[in-house]
């Protein structure tokens, strides 16, 4: 099938100058941050902001600025607390129904009022659609929603769910207005309209996004604090512009995703007027696998390359101190973390492979395609592949060969099954260790993968959510993570630390990115705090 792209006008910067909020001399002048994630409008995806598509950090780093929640995780992290509403709570004790209020005088930054039947018309919006980008399974254990007067909305739910007001804090349960936004299609191309801290305007190369320009919105109630009056957000091709535009002052800060080189550089050679910061992270990358494909739908294939892959020496070739291995989906620092894949294959070894290979009765060596995106997760992606193409092949068991996709072309052939193998990264919705295996193992999930247990979907994933101490609620993913270790529908490799690169007259930037990956624009100021 021949493709066209979706090709959109160009939108005209901002002209007025307006006033930074923490300014030292700096009037008028917008912080300007820098990042290597892609926005592109395609035949294929020509809806990558609507709410009810959007499903990448890209995306959901522009929709947090401009479309408020319900609830939202607070500075630091902890439980999500009240952003639009002005209080949340389960109303039983079963945690199946949710209630929440809505602010006094909450408006569209339009001045358009904003009621419960917003919230009601934009979460049933999202399950109308139900988007082919697993979006929707966020909020698919809703039932019914129900509204009382201008300002109460209660979610009731199909089963107990002590996650729910996490959802509520993405962007996928973000409030839209009618008047703005279809019930039954998505809003194609780049235009966010919403009620959040900021209002945006997207200026655009053709089908694709050069810059956002993010302005205070006046009308915006709700928990946020900014610290600044605009913000700019350029895209680069990859990490090597984004480092040069920062030496050079053209950029306050770059925020995602600096290369190893880069953060090798500033650390061993530190530049005057630059300052690295390590925040937290939560990233994983692993392999996914289509396991109807014919090369990959024996068991035995995945889990001879779970017996093989070194992680270890794939972290220390191409990602070195950034990185450490990963031998669950659920990652090292996240409550509920097992060690499964190396208690079940225990360190790589050629012979196990090849004895669960011959006595399943695979011929080798197999043939195999790894497919990964060339300008999504970073300048070490290719090499990563180049990696694990070589330890493949290197026992033989394996003929290995790597295909690299730009992300607009990779994600929709991923979707529809076009791969057999192929090469994603994860930042979590909420930091919870559900967020780790719900969407890739329960129904309408991210990878739209035919792998299907019973077991976890029906049982696990239910009984976890159970847990309001979400501790308690360990054994149960434990088990899960098992399951996962066995039936390799998915390989984890390597869970990865985040830098942050800023002009050291930007204030609040160990606070602008959080566990998740989430750009927290407001946060950033010139001079003093």
């Amino acid at each position: 099938m021949n493709r066209k792209t979706l090709v959109l006008p160009a939108v005209a910067a901002l002209l007025t100058p307006l006033l930074a909020a923490c300014g030292g001399g700096d009037e008028g002048r917008a912080i300007v941050v820098g990042t290597t994630d892609q926005f592109v409008a395609t035949e294929d995806a020509p809806a990558p902001l609507d709410p009810a598509f959007a499903y990448d950090t890209g995306a959901w780093n522009i929709l947090r600025q401009t479309v408020q929640t319900l609830m939202h995780v607070p500075r630091g992290g902890g439980r999500p607390v009240p952003e639009a509403a002005e209080s949340c709570a389960f109303s039983d004790k079963e945690s199946e129904s949710y209630r929440c209020e809505l602010r006094a005088g909450l408006t569209f930054a339009d001045g358009t009022p904003i009621t419960a039947e917003d919230v009601k018309f934009s979460v049933e919006r999202v399950l109308a659609i139900k988007s082919d980008n697993g979006t929707a399974a966020l909020l698919s254990n809703i039932d019914t929603v129900e509204t009382k007067g201008e300002r109460e909305i209660v979610f009731h739910l199909k089963t107990p769910d002590a996650t729910f007001p996490y959802k509520l804090s993405t962007p996928v349960a973000g409030i839209l207005s009618k008047d703005t936004y279809d019930a039954k299609a998505l809003r194609e191309g780049f235009a966010v309209d919403g009620s959040g801290p900021y209002t945006m305007k997207a200026e655009t190369a053709g089908d694709k996004v050069t810059k956002f320009v993010f302005t205070k919105n006046p009308k915006y109630k709700g928990d946020i604090t900014l610290r600044n009056d605009r913000v700019e957000l350029r895209t680069f091709d990859d990490a090597d512009g984004m480092d040069k535009a920062l030496r050079g002052d053209d950029i306050d800060m770059a925020a995602r995703a600096m290369s190893q080189k880069q953060i090798r550089e500033l650390t061993d050679k530190p530049q005057e007027g630059i300052e690295l910061t390590e925040v937290p992270g939560l990233e994983i990358r692993y392999l996914g696998f289509n396991t109807k494909a014919p090369a990959v739908q024996d068991k035995a294939v995945r889990q001879a390359m779970a017996a093989v892959v070194d992680r270890g020496a794939l972290v220390d070739e191409v990602y070195g101190p950034t990185a450490q291995p990963l031998y669950s989906l659920i990652p090292a620092s996240v409550a509920g973390h097992a060690t499964s894949f190396i208690d079940t294959y225990g360190e790589p070894n050629t012979p196990k492979a090849a004895k669960i290979l011959r006595d399943a009765g695979v011929k080798t060596p197999v043939k195999i395609t790894l497919h990964y995106t060339t300008d999504h997760y970073g300048a070490e992606t290719a090499k990563e592949f180049q990696a694990l193409r070589g330890q493949l092949n290197a026992t033989r068991l394996f003929d290995v060969q790597i295909q690299g996709t730009e992300w607009s072309k990779f994600r929709p052939a991923q979707k529809r099954g076009d791969y057999a193998v192929y090469g994603l990264g994860w930042f979590p919705d909420y930091p919870d260790p559900d967020n780790y295996v719900a969407p890739f193992l329960d129904a309408d999930n991210f990878l739209n993968t035919p792998y299907v247990n019973q077991s976890v979907r029906d049982e696990l994933i239910p009984q976890s959510r159970r847990q309001a101490d979400r501790t308690a609620a360990a054994p149960v993913f434990e088990r899960i993570q098992k399951i996962v270790a066995k039936d390799v529908p998915v390989l984890p490799l390597w869970q990865g630390k985040q830098y942050v690169a800023a002009r050291d007259d930007v204030t609040g930037v160990e606070w602008a990115l959080n566990t998740s990956s989430d750009l927290l624009l407001w946060e950033l100021g010139r001079g003093t705090a």
